[in-house]
């Protein structure tokens, strides 16, 4: 199955689950599960803002880091410049924060609520270089949407 079909299914079976759920962590959990075992990545998972820094929340794949500080490493910068972020070469981001030496690329994904504000954000980590693209950018983004 293509990657574009793969994310629309992913999108359907995603608002169904969360569908009329309120936790966010709930949601999170879930979400972080359902594309974490879909799409095969390294870790898939979800770092929540919380007293102005990146707590880790739910997730699939090994032990991370618990705290990001506000612009700092991949995570940090997407919630500073509120933009979704694809590093197809961890090793060449300024400031990149290894939580684990075998990740290879990453993307993040600002996560709003309703009031516009940034209140978590997706972060999927492969053990690839140049796993993520415009597709995965603009179906995660999509995805994201049923946390507010």
């Amino acid at each position: 199955m293509e990657k574009i079909e793969k994310y629309k299914l992913l999108n359907e079976q995603i608002k169904s689950l969360t569908q009329g759920e309120t936790d966010e962590v709930a949601k999170m959990a879930n979400i972080a599960a359902v594309i974490h075992e879909a799409m095969g990545f390294w870790w898939t998972g979800f770092y929540r803002v919380k007293n102005n820094e990146l707590i880790l929340g739910p997730f699939q794949g090994p032990v991370a880091c618990m705290h990001i500080g506000y612009g700092k490493g991949v995570c940090g910068t997407a919630w500073k410049q509120k933009e979704t972020i694809v590093v197809p070469d961890v090793e060449l981001f300024p400031g990149h924060i290894a939580c684990s030496s075998e990740s290879r690329s990453e993307i993040v994904v600002p996560v709003y609520n309703e009031a516009g504000e940034i209140t978590a954000v997706l972060d999927i980590d492969s053990k690839e270089l140049a796993t993520f693209d415009d597709v995965d950018k603009e179906w995660l983004e999509e995805i994201v949407k049923v946390m507010k």
